[in-house]
This record gives C-alpha cells, sequence and structure tokens, in this order.
C-alpha cells in the first residue's frame, strides 16, 4: 500500500475512533439509571428498561469498533494494514474505503459468511 493512502486510512480510522470517543463520553456523562420510585407503574418502568437495554446494545457496538479501529491502527504501524488475515492477500483499496476495519478481502469475506450461513 502507498504511503499516501496509509495517512489517509490512518486520518480516517483517527477521526472514526476520536468521534466513538466523543459518543462515549457524553453516554458517560448523562445521568443513565432507572429508579423505581421515578415510575408511577409498571408499563412506564418497563418502557424504561427497555431503552436502556437498546443503549446498552448500542455501546457494546462501538466498544467492538474501537477494538476493531485499534487493531486498525495497529497494522498501520506495523506496515501490514490492508493484508488479509487468512490468505495475506492486499485488501482493495475500494473495500477499504467502504470499511476501513476491514480484515479480510471480499473474497475471504465471502467464503466466511457462506460457512457461517451453512452453520445455522
Amino acid at each position: 500500500m502507498r504511503k499516501r493512502d496509509q495517512e489517509k486510512f490512518k486520518k480516517i480510522l483517527e477521526e472514526q475512533r476520536d468521534q466513538l470517543l466523543g459518543n462515549v463520553e457524553k453516554a458517560l456523562s448523562g445521568d443513565v439509571h432507572l429508579d423505581p420510585d421515578d415510575f408511577p407503574d409498571e408499563v412506564d418502568a418497563a418502557s424504561a428498561e427497555v431503552g436502556l437495554a437498546f443503549i446498552g446494545r448500542l455501546r457494546e457496538r462501538e466498544r467492538g469498533l474501537l477494538n476493531k479501529i485499534t487493531k486498525a491502527l495497529d497494522k498501520l504501524g506495523e506496515g501490514i494494514y490492508g493484508e488479509c488475515e487468512t490468505c495475506g492477500e492486499p485488501i482493495s483499496i475500494k473495500r477499504l474505503e467502504a470499511r476501513p476495519v476491514a480484515q479480510l478481502c471480499i473474497d475471504c469475506k465471502g467464503e466466511q459468511e457462506r460457512m457461517e450461513r451453512q452453520n445455522r
């Protein structure tokens, strides 16, 4: 991968990381808790619990993406960013532009998805 492309992806990944970390700070600064005295009936309490569960799932997804971004930035530092973890071939620039944290080339990702469908 050319140096210019490496710098471009480094910038993209750092921006994504900073945005996610900003979202985490906003979420943590908010007072997210359930006090049973705040809800006059069970329906209100259940609705609030569903909302908190949804927020929890979003945070878990953000944590996973943040780990992938960190891994991609580490690979950039090691000079192996953009190499497929399965076959070792270069991941296309178009694929990396669409998904900068991609770990597999399009052929290996397709094969992985086929295997997952068969195992269901």
